[in-house]
């Protein structure tokens, strides 16, 4: 079986094409990828060849997309732009891959390959927040940034023509991700490597935002059962129900790394700044699923890895990547 990966050189994208890649020994992959900022194909350094190939590319770029879609029996679309703080200096860039990026995909698959198997994945953002209870699949979407916007948008894309073209695509919606070779600007490596170097570590106003942390490895059994066995024309939600606010998580990978939590600095808020995410993931879990990953075990495991892996993140790290407040930056 022959499966594309779009954006499969980004953090959930790459460690998605490893963990298929070990679990499935018929399968080939065709990985497709721009190479923006937070992609890295450091992350693939250790992939079998054999079974694996890499195209640069634009999914905007109809023509190849279309020849790649040909190929394959099953997508998967990582491809987006997803930093919040960036969509707010520079939103274009937002709707640019999260939504005409979307658009191409689908214009491909109706014109060329209408049976394929797809999954396009989309993020809890898209709902807003939520001051008590979860959201399930069939709540109201109200974005609360330009990145939540252009991927509802992007959602809103993939219904419409399953509708209309009878195609077999599908949604999910996760959590906050976490685990290694996640790129440096996210709050969790961040943190790591702030506090390894002694760095203050930045906190968006009182640090109380709540949400739903999902380890990486389980969001990637959560899309394989989608891709498997979901139902076309249906949403997703994966969510582990790990809540944390901001600052718990900080002093706990402080308390890890045996670091003094006065390193800990209160930063103004970014504007919209979502106060409570949480994903009710019954459906998923109706379909066989359940996450394995217990937070602290996950943690742990992720604050080991970027401690012992400094090669890979050293590079992609500046003072634009690790600054206290990226919203106020122009991208």
């Amino acid at each position: 079986m022959k499966m594309l990966i779009t954006g499969g050189a980004g953090f959930i994208g790459s460690n998605f094409i490893r963990y298929v890649l070990n679990k499935h020994d018929d399968l080939e992959i065709i990985n497709l990828d721009k190479l923006g900022y937070g992609s890295n194909l450091e992350n693939l350094k250790d992939i079998d060849n054999s079974r694996y190939s890499f195209v640069k590319g634009d999914i905007n770029d109809f023509e190849l997309t279309s020849k790649l879609i040909k190929e394959v029996v099953a997508i998967v679309n990582f491809s987006a732009e997803t930093h919040v703080d960036r969509s707010i200096s520079n939103p274009y860039s937002f709707i640019e891959s999260n939504i005409l990026g979307v658009y191409t995909i689908l214009e491909a698959i109706r014109k060329y390959n209408p049976e394929v198997n797809f999954v396009h994945v989309s993020t809890d953002e898209v709902y807003g927040d939520i001051e008590n209870g979860s959201f399930n699949e069939e709540d109201r979407l109200m974005p609360s940034s330009p990145y939540s916007a252009s991927k509802a948008g992007g959602d809103m894309l993939v219904l419409g023509y399953a509708r209309t073209y009878d195609l077999n695509a599908k949604i999910t919606r996760c959590t906050n991700n976490y685990g290694p070779y996640q790129f440096p600007e996210k709050l969790i490596p961040k943190t790591i490597i702030r506090a390894s170097s002694d760095l203050k570590i930045p906190i968006y106003g009182k640090g109380d935002n709540v949400r739903d942390w999902l380890y990486v490895l389980d969001h990637c059994s959560g899309i394989e059962t989608v891709l498997e066995k979901g139902e076309k024309r249906e949403v997703y939600n994966i969510s582990s129900n790990h809540e944390k606010m901001n600052i718990e998580i900080v002093k706990m990978i402080l308390e890890l790394m045996h670091k003094p939590s006065d390193l800990i600095e209160f930063v103004e808020d970014r504007p919209g700044h979502d106060v409570r995410y949480s994903l009710d993931s019954s459906k998923l879990k109706e379909l066989g699923w359940k996450p394995k990953y217990d937070f602290e075990e996950g943690l742990k495991e992720t604050v080991n890895w970027y401690l012992n892996n400094e090669w890979w993140w050293k590079p992609l790290i500046n003072d634009r990547v690790l600054h206290p407040t990226p919203w106020k930056l122009k991208w």
